[in-house]
């Protein structure tokens, strides 16, 4: 069992940046890959982008491609997002998560388990 801990999330403006964290609990951190997934209210949860054990790989949603950046520290057992040039629209309830398999990873909420309890993110017009 994993549990997940984000944080970092708050209140800025358009153009700003903020830089969640994701904190799991475990031994076993470097083996799971991890996604980055957004609810806005009255909408589907969204990817948002994912990372491999290692951290070689990154794979980002086309709305987020450019300006976000997920990276882990497989030592302190988190896994980052950075996000700049923040939008109205990217204003959500962020959560991490374990994908399920640890080698092909996915763009669909099923396909992970062990969420976090989310942060949220408001950006400003």
């Amino acid at each position: 069992q994993v549990q997940l801990v984000e944080s970092g999330g708050g209140l800025v403006q358009a153009g700003g940046s903020l830089r969640l964290s994701c904190a799991a609990s475990g031994r076993t951190f470097s083996r799971y890959a991890m996604g980055w997934f957004r609810q806005a209210p009255g909408k589907e949860r969204e990817f948002v982008g994912w990372i491999s054990r290692d951290g070689d790989s990154t794979y980002y949603a086309d709305s987020v491609k450019g300006r976000f950046t997920i990276s882990r520290d497989n030592a302190k057992n988190t896994v980052y997002l950075q996000m700049n040039n923040l939008k109205p629209e990217d204003t959500a309830v962020y959560y991490c998560a374990v994908s399920n398999n640890p080698i092909f990873l996915s763009t669909l909420a099923r396909m992970y388990s062990y969420w976090g309890q989310g942060t949220q993110v408001t950006v400003s017009s």
